[in-house]
């Protein structure tokens, strides 16, 4: 769930630049050269090619199911897209002189494939999964980030590498004031048999969040046919979740430093989604799964609630119940009861449908919001509006006006059955970025003047 929320943040974003006929390229994907991946597929008794085909199935029909438009799925498995950027980048790193080998002797969470000291974890484990790291001892390669520490500071002191929202930026700025340590950026063969072998070495595989965070450029063709990376790169924005801010804010900015790259120009750092209070978890019994929600409301209502009722900068709560209740309250009674009586009105007593001007253009406050990211405010916005048009409908009451025979308060009734229609083309064409199938369909009613033949969002009991 909390990958579909990622994800349909980024449709939003996509979506709403390419309204404004931006040229936009949404980059997509999964992480696949893991200790745990290949762990995984052993356990399950398959090759780590049908085990990478079936993680990466799992996404894509997530994806079509949710609509979402983007416009490149890469895999780190792909060794002819994405393994030339990371030998790419790696070389680039030896030239600077910021790779060197060292015997590491410290923690190791699996799950996270990540290092830790001592002071990062939470009662001896590891702050994210609640388990305590195991102690390795193995002869690496090492990356200086040290080196990097103050210009990554200064570049997001100065919002030239913006962290959005100010508390995560707040955040990592304080990581960043105890200084960067260098970290291992590989792993000897013999332990990840599977990955990227490190140049001139293949006692050696490059390690994880080297090989996984090189897939932004690598996809764009850097270290081969690089015409998307002269176009794309740097990027306008990151979307992740919190929990791997530090890999993006530290680890990435001090590798591109390291490279001569510009860096990405924001990253939006999003919360968790929990359930009923809780982190989602198996053996909570919470864990809420997105198909099913789907094939029972529907994907426009799933894209609704994750973008209106999760915020993009703090933590939100999911759960069934909830779910519910506001699927009745804001789509089977809102939205999708406004559209049937607006639509009654005018299929009733409009000969033809009516003429869409820019009247209909969306409103400036969602368009702000959305630049800022508050995705959740802009949606808050457009109910607003539905608000405003239900109360319309019910000080001024035109399917009585229609009826009278005085012919002012008729043609005054006609008048306002038209500004409705308008109102829900806007309405319409706001919800695109968040709900593209449920906007087409309104507008194709508008254009047919018609009536839905059945309710857009049929209530729940």
């Amino acid at each position: 769930m909390g990958h579909a929320y990622t994800t349909i943040v980024c449709d939003i974003l996509a979506r709403t630049n390419r309204l404004q006929n931006k040229e936009v390229y949404f980059l997509t994907g999964s992480d696949e050269n893991t200790a745990t991946i290949i762990k995984t597929a052993l356990e399950k008794n398959q090759t780590l090619e049908d085990y990478f085909a079936e993680i990466a199935g799992r996404f894509k029909d997530l994806y079509e199911k949710l609509d979402v438009s983007y416009d490149q799925f890469i895999q780190t498995s792909d060794k002819k897209r994405h393994w030339p950027g990371v030998i790419t980048l790696w070389n680039k790193l030896v030239e600077a002189g910021d790779i060197y080998k060292s015997k590491y002797n410290g923690l190791y969470c699996t799950r996270c494939e990540a290092f830790y000291t001592e002071k990062d974890l939470v009662d001896g484990k590891c702050p994210l999964h609640l388990m305590e790291p195991q102690k390795i001892e193995e002869e690496n390669y090492f990356f200086k980030l040290s080196k990097y520490t103050e210009e990554i500071k200064n570049k997001i002191e100065n919002d030239e590498f913006k962290i959005i929202p100010i508390s995560r930026k707040n955040e990592i700025l304080s990581f960043l004031s105890e200084g960067l340590e260098d970290i291992s950026f590989s792993r000897p063969s013999k332990v990840v048999p599977h990955g990227i072998p490190v140049p001139n070495d293949p006692d050696q595989k490059i390690y994880v969040w080297c090989d996984a965070l090189t897939n932004y450029i690598s996809a764009l063709g850097y270290g081969g046919e690089d015409e998307l990376f002269k176009k794309f790169w740097p990027v306008n924005v990151h979307v992740i979740g919190k929990d791997i801010l530090r890999f993006h804010a530290a680890i990435w900015p001090g590798m591109l430093l390291s490279a001569g790259l510009p860096l990405p120009k924001s990253i939006l750092v999003h919360g968790l989604i929990t359930s009923g209070g809780h982190k989602m978890s198996k053996t909570l019994g919470n864990v809420i799964d997105p198909f099913l929600l789907i094939n029972e409301y529907g994907k426009d209502a799933v894209r609704y609630y994750l973008a209106r009722e999760i915020s993009p900068f703090d933590d939100g709560d999911l759960t069934v119940e909830k779910f519910k209740e506001s699927y009745n309250a804001n789509l089977a009674n809102g939205l999708g009861n406004l559209v049937s009586r607006i639509m009654k009105m005018a299929t009733a007593h409009l000969p033809s449908p009516v003429e869409i001007t820019l009247e209909t253009q969306p409103d400036t406050d969602v368009v702000a919001y959305l630049e800022a990211f508050e995705i959740n405010r802009a949606m808050d916005r457009v109910w607003e509006r539905i608000g405003h048009n239900d109360a319309l409908i019910a000080i001024k009451e035109p399917f009585r006006g229609v009826k009278s025979e005085d012919i002012g308060v008729h043609n005054e009734a006609v008048l306002i059955i038209k500004k409705l229609v308008r109102e829900l083309y806007a309405i319409a064409t706001e919800l695109e970025p968040f709900m593209p199938e449920t906007s087409a369909k309104i507008k194709e009613l508008i254009k047919q003047n018609k009536m839905p033949a059945k309710p857009l969002f049929a209530r729940k009991d």
